[in-house]
């Protein structure tokens, strides 16, 4: 009898944990006063504004490739420390990747995260509407990871603020996307169970508009690996018999995934490069590599992909009697967003409402649209975007390893306005905005808008509940989350060491100093715009 009435009892206790798992005992406010203090975040966050600008001009000028983000992320956990945050750093095994936490009593924990890294060669002067390296051949912003995470950091100062001033309870988590480029750090993050007890995840990544969607988006998930192959060293005049060229197997491989390509799903798509060739023409190459993206827009097609190429590159050894490893260096899955948390979003987009761009922000704008070709220069937008929906039909195109987060915890990714629209992306012209008033205005009114949604998260947690019910039975109802990366798999954080090491020391003589100038264009002597002469 005694144990019939422990296993009730035992059962109830689990059915009101799993009954309770996302409940909160916060202090219940009137929509009035969830509506007053939104605004007063709004208004903080613009009290915050130079903050922000020196953030955003501060991590430009470090302008650091994945894993090599060394500056950015000491500056940025200084911040934080400062502010009361617990800092882990290391996390993943990645030193430069940390997780930042504060917390405030019970209530919803709530994550912040976005990028920090650059784009190899697209060092650029920022406000220049032409192509003006800083260093010549240096990385640079080309992608505007630069403002992502000082718009996190403006807003959860803000929110926090309110929380400690009104005892309202939760936690406050911000992290950065290391190595984004290389979508090499978030499915780590996600096998080493980071967001565990997390309750909903904001994103944010630049734009040319304020912005949020939900449900299934365009592009691809991807895996990244590299296939190394062994042979033997030979004289390549004297004895070439003698030699197993590692780089005829890497060609070989090369060529017959290019013919492969032909009878690939058009939705799919693949990328290489070469990363070791050999060391100099007179002797055969034992060592070379080549580096693959496989993309798809779902898992399925991604591993089949994976398992492809693995034929292939068997088959190449196999002709040239060489060996093969291979070497995963990152993965994304394809990314869904959430429904409650989007809407939630946008009804704030809708308040914060675009920045008011200046006649010098059009100037240049249209300026640069003109130079890279754009056909119709027509600048900023002066219009919102529409609420994003699910896409009916998958479209293929680029990934983000955000993806691999959203099938973890409920998450979306807030796109905020600091960059400049027809652009080819990933290229230095996708840097001249990204230390200009452009980035700070559209990083502002992006801080606004996730301050606002922070707090209808933390203030009303039956959202919390709406979330995780959409996550559920909507997102995963069918769908189950599968890392690409095994428990031994490590991220690759050696690489692009030997560039940062090449370029760092002078770079160094262009970092921001704030304590001298105002702004970064000052401390450059960059006259805001400057316009290509006639």
């Amino acid at each position: 009898m005694k144990s019939t009435l422990l296993r009730r009892y035992t059962g109830l206790f689990f059915f009101m944990i799993l009954l309770t798992q996302h409940s909160f005992a916060q202090k219940r406010m009137t929509p009035k006063r969830i509506a007053e203090l939104k605004q007063e975040a709004v208004l903080l966050v613009d009290q915050k504004a130079k903050m922000s600008q020196v953030m955003v001009d501060k991590i430009f000028s470090f302008a650091e490739l994945g894993f090599q983000e060394i500056e950015s992320s000491k500056y940025l956990t200084g911040i934080l420390r400062e502010n009361g945050f617990e800092i882990e750093m290391g996390v993943s095994g990645i030193p430069t990747a940390w997780f930042a936490t504060w917390k405030n009593g019970e209530g919803p924990t709530i994550a912040l995260g976005s990028d920090v890294d650059n784009i190899p060669k697209a060092s650029q002067y920022p406000g220049v509407a032409y192509h003006k390296p800083i260093v010549e051949g240096a990385p640079g912003h080309g992608e505007g990871h630069n403002a992502g995470i000082p718009l996190n950091i403006t807003a959860a100062l803000a929110v926090k603020e309110i929380m400690e001033r009104e005892n309202i309870g939760g936690t406050l988590v911000l992290w950065p996307g290391i190595a984004e480029e290389l979508v090499a750090a978030k499915a780590w993050y996600t096998r080493d169970g980071l967001f565990d007890g997390v309750d909903i995840c904001i994103f944010t990544h630049v734009a040319n508009n304020l912005g949020v969607s939900y449900g299934q988006t365009s592009g691809t998930g991807l895996i990244s690996v590299e296939y190394t192959f062994s042979g033997e060293a030979a004289h390549s005049a004297g004895a070439p018999w003698r030699g197993k060229s590692a780089l005829d197997a890497a060609e070989l491989m090369n060529v017959g995934w290019n013919y492969r390509r032909e009878h690939l799903d058009p939705l799919k798509r693949s990328h290489s490069i070469f990363t070791d060739g050999g060391d100099q023409p007179n002797v055969v190459p034992s060592k070379a590599s080549i580096w693959y993206y496989f993309r798809d827009v779902n898992y399925e097609g991604i591993m089949e992909m994976y398992g492809m190429a693995n034929k292939m590159a068997e088959g190449a050894a196999l002709m040239t009697d060489t060996e093969v490893t291979s070497k995963i260096l990152g993965t994304a899955w394809p990314r869904h967003f959430n429904k409650t948390i989007a809407e939630k979003m946008y009804a704030n987009i809708l308040e914060v409402g675009l920045p008011e761009w200046s006649e010098a922000d059009q100037q240049l704008a249209k300026a640069v649209q003109t130079e890279l070709g754009v056909k119709k220069a027509e600048g900023l937008p002066t219009k919102l975007d529409t609420l994003g929906l699910p896409v009916k039909e998958p479209i293929s195109g680029g990934s983000d390893d955000i993806g691999d987060v959203s099938w973890v915890v409920p998450t979306v990714t807030l796109r905020f306005p600091s960059n400049i629209p027809g652009l080819p992306g990933h290229h230095w012209s996708n840097a001249i905005a990204m230390a200009t008033p452009i980035a700070h205005k559209g990083v502002t009114a992006g801080a606004k808008a996730e301050a606002m949604t922070i707090l209808d998260f933390l203030l009303q947690p039956e959202l919390v509940e709406e979330a995780w019910d959409y996550f559920k039975n909507v997102q995963t109802k069918e769908t189950e989350y599968k890392p690409m990366i095994s428990a031994e798999d490590e991220a690759p954080i050696y690489l692009n060491k030997k560039t940062m090491d090449q370029f760092r020391p002078e770079m160094e003589k262009f970092y921001y100093d704030e304590t001298k100038f105002g702004t970064y264009l000052e401390q450059l002597g960059v006259a805001y715009p400057t316009l290509k002469k006639d």
